[in-house]
């Protein structure tokens, strides 16, 4: 496949990719607004049946806030995250509806015309990369949907995220307060106050409330 490839319409995306859905074997990611990506009857649940047939192990979907517009869509939402999705709903609105497969293929969908939409397909690697990244940074800001729902999101700061990381990643007291460039003792408090917010009694259980609440990368 060329390194980008324009596709015009529903139809013709499903036949272009239908390999591409049918063999993920890692991760697939999409980002939407809401659940019309798909314009054409039938599209969404044939694309649906090729990723199940993939076996993924992993599927990432980052929504706006218009995806919980109605009780259609949030029926669809409780099954994605009935067949193990992880759902997030973003801190922004989301301009560009994309899907991203095991990091090697970027779709990005163009505006609704009265002709159907318009896909940019990309394999650069450079270009998925770069496609990737600024989605991972949206997800980090973004809430877990049940979280979202309930209205019980932790306000953290950038430091309080970081500091978060830096528990994930096993690292002493010591290596990750001079990787933020912190004293151990402004480390260890910030560690508290993180602790506080989020309602654990052990840097553990912090660790699981994070999972809980989508804070966790």
């Amino acid at each position: 496949m060329a390194e980008i490839v324009t596709i015009r319409g529903d139809l013709e995306l499903l036949t272009r990719t239908a390999e591409l859905f049918s063999s993920v074997q890692e991760e697939f990611v999409c980002v939407a607004r809401d659940l019309s990506t798909w314009s054409h009857t039938g599209a969404r649940q044939t694309a649906r049946d090729r990723l199940r047939s993939s076996g993924t192990h992993r599927i990432r979907k980052l929504y706006s806030q218009a995806v919980l517009a109605d009780e259609h869509s949030r029926e669809h939402l409780d099954d994605l995250l009935g067949r193990g999705a992880t759902v997030r709903i973003a801190a922004t609105t989301l301009p560009h509806e994309t899907i991203i497969i095991d990091r090697r293929f970027a779709i990005l969908a163009g505006p609704h015309t009265p002709g159907g939409r318009e896909y940019t397909m990309a394999s650069a690697p450079a270009l998925v990369g770069g496609i990737h990244a600024l989605f991972e940074a949206a997800w980090e800001t973004a809430t877990d949907l049940r979280t979202f729902v309930r209205g019980e999101q932790p306000d953290l700061d950038a430091e309080s995220r970081t500091v978060l990381r830096a528990l994930g990643s096993g690292a002493t007291d010591e290596t990750a307060a001079r990787q933020l460039g912190l004293s151990v003792r402004t480390y260890r408090r910030r560690v508290a106050e993180l602790l506080t917010a989020l309602d654990a009694g052990s840097r553990f259980q912090a660790g699981m409330r994070a999972g809980e609440l989508g804070l966790s990368g």
